[in-house]
């Protein structure tokens, strides 16, 4: 399917977009909670790229071709904002932020955090990153011959604390476990408000109220520690805490207050630990369920390693590893969504978007979409190579999303993330607890529907 029509006015798209017509009062809502992946997924094949969804008072243009995505994203980015209604919902668990804010805001913290993430720091991050996987790695031999561990967790686990020590200097060991439950419990919170159509307020004591706000006292309670204790002891380190706390505003010469911090700060963590270690979990689902992806991966790492523990400076030499992540990316993307708003009018892949409309960018569907991916629903990992890669539309794939507000993080997340699974792949065999079922939950990122029991077999 091919469309011209991007760059034309708007006179110009006489139709708006097609779409199912859904309940008379609750229209796709029904769906969407049932499930969101399939819902999406079914809509682009029955309707095409551009589709009408409304969930009860609420309208949403889904669009899910690479080409509608890269106008959205990049080509006419300038009229469109963070999707209203989703943003609100995010705001008001993660505060004013880099991933909630927009306009001049967005692009004046965006510039403060840019060089906390060079490509010359993030390597300097090696160290940090090498120790603690292996440190992990190394607790994993106490481990009681047959039992099954859940590397869900110890993937969230190992990713928090490489997030604490190369953006804060922090080492978040003794804070991981109670870090990690309150940011699930975020996530389902986000998860429940954006599927509830009339939520109870925050001070009317639910059961998820409570849990949302306990969740938020311990991510504070963390987070106002690390700020305290920097204030206290200045570092001469220039890590991502430092750059915010010194930064100052060009026209008043006024600091971040402790709030702002503090909302920076939780999604850094939040955001730095959870999308790799989702990344990472699924890679090693697909690992434990494909031998052969597995021996290729093991052949690789025995011959650039020889024995010895991987290192940043090896990730050249282990070309396979990173397709893996890749290719968990593609099929498993941690941002499985996103959500826009249009300033004005537009056309987007020959149909009219009005003004104020939510858009629904979903990169679930477009990864899985046969246009453009061969086999979509196959783990393989050499669809990323260079030859098979030729030719495919740039937007076919954005598991970081795309234009100017691409992640922040996303080449911290391809160093660690290939290193970790390197080191994995060196020392252990995984095999999947038999009967247990693994499958997609969307939550803010993708992760699985009940964790992901393995049984680890460290290699001769």
């Amino acid at each position: 399917m091919t469309h011209n029509t991007l760059t034309q006015p708007v006179a110009a798209a006489r139709r708006a977009p097609p779409g199912p017509r859904g309940h008379l009062l609750w229209g796709m809502l029904p769906e969407l909670r049932r499930n969101k992946l399939r819902l999406f997924g079914e809509t682009v094949r029955a309707y095409g790229d551009v589709t009408r969804l409304r969930f009860l008072h609420v309208i949403t243009y889904s669009v899910q071709s690479p080409e509608g995505v890269k106008h959205v994203l990049q080509d006419n980015n300038r009229n469109y904002r963070k999707g209203e209604f989703v943003n609100g919902v995010l705001t008001l668990a993660l505060g004013e932020n880099l991933l909630t804010t927009d306009g001049e805001s967005w692009l004046s913290r965006r510039r403060l955090m840019q060089p906390a993430f060079h490509r010359q720091r993030i390597a300097a991050f090696g160290a940090a990153m090498e120790q603690i996987t292996h440190d992990t790695l190394d607790q994993w031999r106490g481990l009681p011959e047959g039992e099954y561990v859940d590397m869900e967790h110890e993937m969230m686990a190992l990713t928090l604390r490489i997030a604490g020590q190369t953006l804060f200097s922090v080492d978040l060991l003794g804070e991981s476990q109670a870090l990690g439950e309150a940011f699930t419990v975020l996530s389902q919170f986000i998860d429940y408000r954006l599927e509830t159509p009339y939520p109870p307020p925050l001070f009317i004591p639910t059961a998820q109220n409570r849990r949302f706000k306990q969740a938020m006292r311990t991510i504070d309670q963390t987070v106002q520690a690390m700020i305290a204790e920097r204030r206290r002891t200045p570092s001469e380190k220039q890590d991502l805490l430092a750059m915010l706390m010194e930064a100052r505003d060009a026209d008043t010469g006024e600091g971040m207050t402790d709030q702002e911090l503090r909302h920076e700060i939780g999604l850094m963590i939040f955001a730095g630990h959870e999308t790799t270690a989702t990344t990472l979990t699924w890679a090693l689902y697909e690992l434990a369920r494909n031998g052969a992806v597995a021996q290729k991966l093991a052949d690789e790492v025995d011959a650039v390693l020889a024995g010895r523990p991987a290192t940043v400076a090896d990730l050249p030499n282990l070309p396979y590893a990173r397709m893996i992540v890749d290719e968990a990316l593609r099929l498993y993307p941690a941002a499985w969504n996103l959500s826009r708003q249009a300033i004005n009018d537009d056309v987007v892949c020959g149909y009219q978007i009005p003004a104020g409309a939510q858009l629904s960018l979903s990169t679930f569907a477009v990864h899985r979409d046969p246009r453009w991916w061969s086999e979509p629903e196959r783990f393989d990992p050499e669809r990323f190579t260079p030859e098979r890669s030729a030719g495919r539309p740039p937007y076919a794939y954005l598991p970081f999303g795309g234009g100017p507000r691409l992640c922040i993080g996303n080449m911290i997340a391809l160093t660690e993330a290939p290193l970790i699974l390197a080191a994995i792949a060196q020392r252990y065999r995984l095999r999947l607890k038999p009967g247990h079922p693994v499958e997609p939950h969307p939550l803010v990122t993708l992760r699985t529907s009940h964790g992901l029991p393995v049984r680890l077999t460290p290699r001769a």
